[in-house]
């Protein structure tokens, strides 16, 4: 059993943090995904239709404290393995999450315990180092090592393909950064190079750069549905609606994700600064400790964009994502106290209505 659940992750990470009362009295299972109320679990073998048990689903604050794609969990088994109930979920190594689209102050769990993410832009219009920089920012807070992957590189010349990933390694240096196409094929077997047995990986990336394709290249054949690209546009479709774990044939997982029109991310202190590490880094030798690095003489910040050596864009949505970050994390932490309270009031009432 321990070997079956080796082969899917179970490393001595998860072993060291797991609750002795909840091993002893439970079986152990990965999230392979989630359904509006349901899941598909495995302990290594097939999968199985799992549920949550009435007191996790009762004693859960947030969304946060509820299994998603990617998770362990503690479960029993029923019915020759066809049906679990999840207790419990585990410490987890890692887990990758953004703001809810829209305005709710909210955020969307993604996958948990990937070990690295890769971040697929394509080389068409669709191709923004902007966008690029808020994945990386949502990956390092994550701390989950950022690969990223140039789709579509048929259509672009040698030329034009190295002025692109000079500009990517200028925003991700010591970034492992790879050109591919799934229409010819071209480093494909590079890119399943990269995975790893018992490692677990995640596709991230707009809708239409190409993740469903890469993952049916990867695999072999054509499991997963895609739809084309909008020529007008340069915009895909969704196709990808919920996180899959696949386990692929050399001992690898890989997630794949739908497409995200918006980033957000809630409290982004770690990876903000090191996403932009050379800003932190400026900011440090200003001459003045309360330097705003908007008009004072000694800003070094302004110094370096002025010399040439801080691309201004780059600063100025560093600026956007830490005033979003900031805004979000003060209003999040004031909505987790009212759904305490809320809670909390619930509970009571409930116990008085008991006795």
């Amino acid at each position: 059993m321990m070997d079956d659940l080796k082969s899917i992750g179970y490393s001595d990470w998860f072993k060291s943090r797991a609750d002795d009362e909840k091993i002893s009295a439970h079986g152990v299972a990965r999230v392979v995904s989630v359904h509006k109320d349901s899941y598909t679990v495995t302990k290594g073998g097939e999968e199985i239709f799992a549920e949550l048990s009435g007191n996790l689903l009762y004693s859960s604050d947030s969304a946060s404290d509820l299994p998603t794609t990617g998770d362990w969990v503690y479960a029993d088994f029923y019915d020759d393995d066809t049906h679990a109930i999840i207790y419990g979920v585990f410490p987890r190594k890692t887990l990758l999450k953004r703001k809810a689209v829209g305005k709710l102050v909210d955020f969307q769990l993604i996958a948990a315990n990937i070990d690295v993410a890769f971040i697929i832009q394509s080389l068409n219009d669709n191709f923004n180092l902007r966008r690029l920089e808020r994945y990386l920012v949502m990956v390092n807070e994550s701390g989950i090592e950022p690969v990223i992957l140039l789709s579509k590189c048929d259509l672009v010349s040698k030329d034009e393909l190295g002025d692109i990933k000079d500009k990517v390694l200028s925003v991700a240096p010591q970034t492992t950064v790879m050109e591919f196409s799934n229409l010819n094929r071209d480093n494909i077997d590079s890119v399943i190079g990269l995975l790893k047995s018992e490692s677990s990986y995640c596709l991230l990336g707009s809708s239409g750069v190409g993740k469903t394709t890469l993952l049916n290249s990867i695999i072999g054949n054509e499991q997963f549905e895609t739809r084309p690209v909008s020529k007008i546009q340069s915009k895909g479709r969704h196709t990808t609606t919920s996180r899959q774990l696949v386990r692929l044939e050399n001992g690898a997982m890989i997630i794949d994700t739908p497409g995200m029109r918006e980033l957000g991310s809630m409290s982004v202190d770690d990876g903000l600064d090191e996403t932009f590490s050379e800003i932190l880094a400026l900011s440090q030798t200003c001459k003045f400790a309360n330097c705003s690095h908007s008009n004072e003489k000694g800003c070094a910040i302004l110094a370096a964009i002025k010399a040439g050596n801080l691309s201004e864009q780059r600063y100025q949505n560093y600026l956007k994502i830490k005033r979003e970050s900031e805004f979000n994390q003060m209003s999040y932490s004031e909505k987790r106290k009212k759904d305490k309270d809320f809670g909390k009031l619930i509970k009571s009432t409930m116990k008085n209505k008991q006795g």
